[in-house]
């Protein structure tokens, strides 16, 4: 499980290693651009239930940390998919990946 560590808060934002890999390539995009928008996600099983959103600012610090030392490889297609969400009115939903041949 990765974690966010955003800008003063002391609790970390708990979201598993792949999507955070993912997410990264979006946010870091973004912030990139000097755009600003607000990521959401639902709270991870062992958490209370619910779902959370941040507003993320360039100017604002931010890290991310993985459990696995290596990159898993990026689904391209759900990297465009998050992006496009990074682009609505209502920013970043972290959305389940979706594969391409979930047969093959």
């Amino acid at each position: 499980m990765g974690t966010i560590l955003y800008g003063g808060a002391s609790d970390p934002i708990h979201i598993e290693d792949r999507a955070l890999a993912h997410l990264k390539v979006v946010i870091a995009t973004k912030l990139r651009r000097n755009e600003s928008f607000t990521l959401s996600w639902r709270h991870p099983e062992d958490e209370a239930a619910g779902r959370s959103t941040i507003w993320l600012h360039p100017s604002i610090p931010l890290r991310f940390t993985f459990d696995e030392p290596e990159t898993p490889q990026l689904n391209v297609k759900w990297i465009e998919e998050l992006m496009q969400s990074a682009n609505s009115t209502g920013g970043i939903s972290l959305v389940d990946e979706v594969l391409e041949n979930p047969d093959a």
